[in-house]
């Protein structure tokens, strides 16, 4: 793997690491490579469970803004998304995420924002702290969801919840994303890491092909349904590049103050 993604193991776990720090922002590559780390882990049979972290302050702040114009860069990935018959470059590698057998502990510390928040939700289980925030912040810049969360992130916490995130836009910490169901395990701030990967190595110390079989039978058909939520993603956010609305929501993101939106 690249320094942008490390791997390592312990015992019958794998390690894979987010390394842009300090806020791990995302683009089509980094998916890719994150990609290709599970695909790796899926082919060997010494590896029974996935710990996805990050290195820096934030898990990950979805892609960046403040380096590209509302049509090259969102907390969806917008850089090369392409028409709505089909997911975008990054919606292809992020699809990957969700078709391996093999579970996945994500170890959240800072903010998962945006698309942020949908690499935390392709985990199975989320640890985080009462230090860790999330964040789906698409309408609040003037977008639709994207990174399939329009799939996931009812399945986890709910339609409703999943509804008033969206709709909202607000900010919630570890301890109300617990109460949500959202975060799994709290583990004391700055630990998270280590929680995760002790969950991880609980689940490995049960028979390895009985558990991969059961997450098949408990996630079902969550791949072709990330990929059809991605393909009406990326229809609804191309209706929402280039509006005034997007302008002023990454204007307003920037500047660190409230977004005035006029439905343009």
């Amino acid at each position: 793997m690249t320094d942008e993604v490390r791997v390592s193991t312990a015992e019958h776990v794998a390690v894979l690491e987010i390394n842009r720090p300090p806020h791990n922002f995302f683009d089509v590559d980094l998916v890719q490579q994150l990609a290709d780390a599970v695909d790796d882990a899926e082919q060997n049979p010494e590896i029974r469970a996935l710990v996805l972290c990050s290195n820096g302050k934030n898990f990950c702040a979805g892609a960046n803004f403040g380096s590209r114009s509302p049509g090259e860069g969102n907390g969806s990935g917008g850089r090369g998304i392409g028409g709505p018959q089909g997911p975008a470059p990054l919606y292809a590698q992020a699809i990957r995420l969700f078709q391996g057998t093999k579970p996945i502990v994500a170890a959240v510390q800072g903010a998962a924002v945006g698309g942020g928040l949908g690499v935390a939700c392709v985990a199975d289980f989320r640890v985080a702290s009462t230090g860790s925030r999330f964040t789906a912040n698409f309408t609040q810049l003037g977008l639709h969801p994207g990174f399939g969360l329009t799939a996931t992130l009812p399945r986890i916490i709910g339609r409703q919840r999943a509804m008033d995130l969206f709709y909202t836009g607000r900010r919630i910490d570890g301890q109300v994303a617990a109460e949500l169901g959202l975060v799994d395990r709290l583990a004391p701030v700055g630990q998270e890491r280590e929680v995760a990967l002790e969950y991880a190595q609980q689940i490995a110390s049960s028979a390895p092909l009985a558990v991969q079989s059961v997450r098949v039978t408990m996630r079902g058909d969550l791949a072709e349904e990330v990929r059809a939520a991605t393909q009406r993603e990326v229809g609804e956010q191309l209706k929402h590049f280039g509006t005034e609305d997007l302008a002023e929501g990454i204007r307003a993101t920037a500047e660190r103050r409230a977004p005035r939106f006029v439905g343009r």
